[in-house]
């Protein structure tokens, strides 16, 4: 994760502040991400949404998020905690956050993980816990099978 943000990965351990990854945020979708984490911070809810970032080989890439943050008593985002997947490999052009344009040679994986977020979406709206808990369960398994994909696939490219 911190090698998609451009942050050194023991520093990252260690724990940096939030303007770090901020930092590394497209420009064009800072403000509005921020936006969302403010709001989930003050409210106490989860977030979900698509952003890109500059990875750190030079790369715009997008990914996945969803967590949520906490706030101090002033409703500034404190901490947090959530799932972050790479889905560039979902996108074939930047195009709007809510549209899914289906990549050439996607796999079933690729359409089950576009799956699982319109249902977890959907579910979120239900206000059922059981339900989300399975939800979030399903998209952390997808996730890190997109996650070993993607690290499969980046080997296969250095050799």
């Amino acid at each position: 994760m911190a090698l998609l943000f451009d942050i050194e990965p023991e520093g990252a351990e260690a724990g940096v502040p939030l303007t770090a990854y901020v930092e590394a945020m497209h420009a064009e979708d800072r403000e509005r991400v921020l936006d969302l984490i403010r709001r989930s911070a003050s409210e106490g809810n989860t977030f979900l949404t698509e952003y890109r970032v500059v990875s750190a080989d030079g790369q715009t890439r997008w990914v996945l998020a969803r967590g949520r943050f906490t706030a101090d008593h002033q409703g500034r985002p404190v901490g947090g905690s959530g799932i972050l997947v790479d889905i560039t490999s979902l996108r074939v052009s930047e195009g709007t956050f809510g549209d899914t344009v289906p990549s050439i040679g996607e796999t079933q994986l690729d359409r089950a993980a576009e799956h699982a977020i319109a249902a977890q979406e959907a579910i979120t709206e239900l206000q059922d816990p059981a339900l989300k808990a399975q939800a979030d369960a399903l998209l952390m398994s997808l996730g890190r099978k997109l996650a070993q994909r993607e690290v499969l696939n980046r080997r296969r490219h250095m050799h």
